[in-house]
């Protein structure tokens, strides 16, 4: 599969470990950087990360800051982008499945390497499941997008 990944300083020592980690599932990474802990802006990543999933250079992808929530928020303000910040299994696969999420978002001073792994495999396997409940409901997300854009 085809996995960007992206992270702010914060996020970078974790995000260095997925790396290792996805290559080893032999998955193809490309790295947008921060490329060392210098102090950098999540919403740069952000946005960066997001323009490659909307121009179809990725499959999914995976964005990291401190806690998740500043990188996660940033993600979701363009339209196109599901970024859900995950701590758990279910929430990881289950934000593919009925809500068709592309971008997992993760904390890096949150979580360990190991539950980080986890919740990569647990994204990564999930599908979309393509149901007429989970459609209907992301054409309504749509539609809020369309709604609230400028």
């Amino acid at each position: 599969m085809r996995i960007s990944i992206a992270g702010d300083h914060a996020g970078f020592d974790l995000k260095e470990h997925i790396k290792t980690f996805l290559a080893a599932e032999g998955h193809q990474l490309q790295d947008l950087g921060a490329y060392d802990t210098t102090p950098s802006d999540y919403p740069d990543f952000a946005e960066a990360l997001a323009k490659v999933i909307l121009d179809g250079g990725c499959d999914k992808a995976i964005l990291l800051c401190g806690s998740g929530v500043g990188a996660s928020v940033a993600a979701n303000k363009i339209p196109g982008i599901r970024a859900g910040l995950c701590h758990d299994t279910y929430s990881a696969h289950q934000g593919v499945e009925h809500d068709n999420m592309n971008m997992l978002v993760l904390g890096g001073r949150v979580i360990g390497e190991a539950m980080a792994e986890e919740l990569v495999n647990a994204f990564v396997a999930a599908r979309f499941s393509n149901e007429a409940r989970h459609v209907r409901r992301l054409a309504k997300v749509h539609a809020i997008e369309e709604k609230y854009a400028r």
